[in-house]
């Protein structure tokens, strides 16, 4: 099915408006019976899941782990078997970094090595403070390899974006990261023939990294990933669903990712409250919300099951804002799971409620993952969300005769 193509032809503006709550990482796995969302107390997920229609969504494909940038794209409505992007670029995008035809920018992590071996992937998620340091240090210490010039632009915590500038560049390049800990440092290789010069380029910048870092306690080397050149396939989302979209994340890559797709990119703090409080104060400008929340995740990479359990308790009680507002189609899910006990991304499928006035209510009676996959919407592709938000909006026209 060429769903732009019908998106395109169907969709119609319409004063209808539209929020989608994104809990990242939401879904769980039991530890001692009960995942986080079963294990919590949040009375306003669970009365948002009996006003609405439920169900469980796949981001990708069933049993395949996805990254974040395909597992946003697909609830956009964007097939992410089709458009693959780079972590770097969605980093990139949402730190604020100008990213020109010939450049290639990469996410890094501020990570620690010891004995050749990386014990830390997030180097004890040093303070934003160090990283400012970090990157200012290695900016002046690093500025160019071969004619090629080399920028690092710091991130929250132990993130910042690596940008290459110059002629002959590619992005077809493997990861610089060994994606878990107590495994050696790996070199970045080049996928094809023309990205041998830019791999070489990344591997010197390492080693010079490492060299000019090695006295750190914590961050004293770096991991690369999701190498990529600016996209130039991606149509925005107001021309797609004829609708003015506005995004409401405080992390980068996030906040990278939606301004990719035309979205509005709202200034928002750091704090819970301040999402809903910048949902509320623009609320009459647009017509389509996204809103991020990333504790979920968060602690579910770190392992972290109480804290995890907190983060959902943390955003119930903002609910009823939500509420409040009367949107004519309000959608809580996740991009993907991130169970504590695996300690990352995983496959399995997410919780989704859908309120609407043009919905009937199913028999779900809590927000859970094994409480919505008995919802009517059942076990469905990610890539349906975007419809299903549209056509209770009343913004699809009939199909055909």
């Amino acid at each position: 099915m060429n769903w732009e193509k019908i998106a395109q032809e169907l969709t119609q503006p319409t004063d209808s408006k539209i929020v989608l709550l994104v809990m990242d990482g939401l879904g769980g796995l039991p530890v001692n019976g009960l995942t986080e969302l079963e294990a919590a107390h949040k009375p306003n997920l669970d009365e948002t899941a009996r006003r609405g229609v439920c169900g469980v969504t796949d981001p990708v494909f069933m049993g395949i782990t996805p990254g974040s940038g395909p597992a946003h794209l697909a609830l956009f409505g964007y097939d992410p078997l089709k458009y693959q992007l780079g972590r770097g670029i969605l980093e990139a995008m949402g730190t604020g970094v100008e990213v020109g035809r010939y450049d290639v920018v990469a996410r890094g992590n501020f990570a620690t090595l010891k004995e050749g071996l990386v014990v830390d992937r997030r180097a004890g998620r040093i303070s934003t403070e160090e990283n400012v340091r970090l990157c200012t240090f290695l900016n002046q210490k690093i500025q160019e390899i071969e004619g090629i010039k080399v920028s690092l632009y710091p991130g929250k915590e132990h993130r910042f974006v690596l940008k290459i500038s110059g002629p002959g560049l590619s992005d077809a390049l493997t990861d610089a990261d060994p994606q878990k800990e107590g495994k050696p440092a790996v070199p970045a290789e080049a996928l094809t023939p023309e990205a041998e010069f830019t791999a070489k380029i990344i591997n010197r910048f390492l080693e010079e990294l490492r060299q000019a870092l090695q006295n750190e306690p914590k961050a004293n080397y770096a991991l690369l990933r999701g190498f990529s050149k600016f996209p130039s396939n991606l149509p925005p989302m107001s021309e797609l669903y004829k609708i003015k979209p506005a995004s409401i994340a405080n992390y980068p890559m996030y906040r990278g990712l939606t301004r990719l797709l035309g979205m509005e990119v709202l200034e928002v703090g750091p704090s819970t409250e301040e999402i809903f409080e910048t949902l509320e104060k623009h609320y009459s400008d647009y017509n389509f919300f996204y809103l991020h929340f990333k504790k979920t995740d968060s602690t579910g990479e770190d392992g972290r099951y109480e804290d995890k359990v907190k983060a959902i308790e943390e955003i119930d009680r903002f609910i009823p804002r939500l509420w409040a507002l009367k949107p004519d189609v309000l959608v809580i899910t996740s991009d993907h799971s991130t169970p504590s006990v695996l300690k990352s991304h995983s496959w399995h499928p997410n919780p989704f409620v859908l309120v609407s006035t043009n919905a009937a209510a199913d028999e779900v009676s809590r927000f859970t993952e094994r409480e919505c996959a008995k919802g009517a919407l059942g076990r469905f592709p990610s890539l349906y969300a975007m419809p299903l938000m549209l056509a209770h909006a009343l913004k699809l026209k009939k199909y055909g005769a």
